[in-house]
């Protein structure tokens, strides 16, 4: 394959992508980018080889780099991230603690905490998009999760989940330190028209 119909295939197979992302039609992205119905079918079908300026004006309409509408992804990328690159973003003086372990922009936000929350320690959290979902699992002492006012008792083992569009709180109402994973999915930004 030569290196024109590779970067063929790739802006066909990452437009597509990209389009289904953010959830935008072909009428959507023909409307937001100035460039033809057709034209972006003829693309997304690897069938023809669009213009520089038909490039930067579809990685503009979906909010991306023309490079990554490039971008030859040769496989599944996987991104490690040592323990030293992990962010703390909150702490108390008790020792309590929550850190983003890892995060993607995929198909909308989706995160992965490691919290440690000393006894008599909260965190509130105000409400998130609608569509947002937490997950979560207790491995060592009991968490309250409060959702919109309500406490539930998270005890270790225990996994929960629920909708985060409404003010929630976790709190260590016990004596010993509670330790959770948390992942958190928000979706994505929609486009207009959807």
């Amino acid at each position: 394959m030569s290196d024109l119909d590779q970067l063929t295939q790739s802006l066909a197979r990452n437009l597509k992508r990209w389009r289904g992302e953010r959830g935008f039609t072909l009428d959507t992205l023909a409307a937001r980018a100035g460039v033809s119905r057709g034209m972006i079918i003829q693309i997304e079908q690897a069938r023809t080889n669009p213009s520089v300026g038909t490039t930067v004006k579809l990685a503009d309409a979906l909010g991306i780099s023309i490079t990554t509408l490039l971008d030859f992804e040769q496989g599944p990328q996987v991104r490690l991230v040592p323990e030293s690159q992990a962010v703390r973003l909150w702490s108390t003086e008790a020792g309590s603690s929550t850190t983003l372990l890892v995060g993607t922009d995929a198909r909308g936000p989706l995160e992965l905490w490691s919290w440690h929350l000393m006894p008599g320690d909260s965190s509130a959290s105000d409400p998130h998009p609608v569509g947002t979902v937490e997950l979560l699992h207790v491995a060592a002492g009991e968490l309250t999760l409060v959702v919109d006012g309500e406490a539930h008792q998270v005890p270790a083992g225990t996994s929960a989940t629920f909708e985060a569009h409404v003010p929630h709180v976790y709190r260590n109402d016990g004596t010993e330190p509670a330790e959770m994973t948390m992942a958190v999915s928000v979706p994505p930004v929609r486009g207009e028209g959807k």
